[in-house]
């Protein structure tokens, strides 16, 4: 039951955590505009995502434009748009790996390739967490190197988006919840001791088999 128990909120957290990767992936909120010194200007907000960039003005309104070039971009968008389909391709494949090993389903009968199977369900996931912990740190260290660096003009500097922490908090999701999975372990229903013991018989002198009553104490 305790094994069955980490499965389920192992998988649980990882499938919260593979979710939320997903919607970093496409969510526009990597960089924002960072308002310093000069630059006051509050009638309009800029995003950098991985795929797009908007400008939401003051009013609510707000208009995106998709990258035109891949090349054109820097190598840490080229590198966190790789990564981040990655984890979402292993976060797909680590659900299936841990459904076909659960204890909760017939997918395979022996107990122990069971366990294993889930074992490494969660090592896929512990990977998907690191693929995206990559670029998430990369991202921001590079937004505040050019925060601090005084030859950056202050239009083009940008502060950490909301994109980022929801993919720290996705991060931790899965590398719990895959270390969750990687404790899982074979169910002890068939480990127990089953010996038998056979009565001792001994002869009477009259025939009859008469059994040693100290088999029954």
């Amino acid at each position: 039951m305790v094994s069955a128990g980490l499965e389920i909120l192992g998988l649980g957290l990882c499938v919260i955590g593979s979710l939320l990767v997903m919607v970093v992936c496409g969510l526009p909120m990597w960089k924002v505009t960072a308002f310093i010194e000069a630059n006051i200007v509050v009638a309009q907000t800029i995003w950098d995502g991985l795929w797009m960039s908007c400008v939401v003005q003051s009013t609510g309104q707000m208009q995106c434009k998709v990258h035109d070039s891949v090349l054109a971009l820097g190598h840490d968008l080229q590198a966190a748009r790789a990564l981040t389909v990655i984890a979402c391709v292993f976060g797909v494949l680590g659900l299936m790996v841990v459904i076909a090993g659960a204890q909760c389903t017939n997918c395979i009968n022996d107990e122990n390739v069971k366990a294993r199977v889930v074992n490494a369900g969660g090592v896929i996931y512990i990977i998907s967490g690191l693929f995206v912990l990559v670029p998430l740190c990369w991202m921001a260290n590079n937004i505040i190197s050019d925060f601090y660096n005084p030859q950056v003009p202050a239009s083009k500097k940008r502060e950490i988006g909301a994109a980022l922490y929801i993919g720290w908090a996705a991060t931790a999701l899965l590398l719990i919840g895959g270390a969750l999975l990687c404790c899982s372990c074979p169910s002890n229903g068939n480990s127990g001791y089953s010996a038998k013991y056979a009565p001792t018989k001994r002869a009477t002198p009259n025939g009859t088999v008469d059994y040693d009553k100290r088999n029954y104490v």
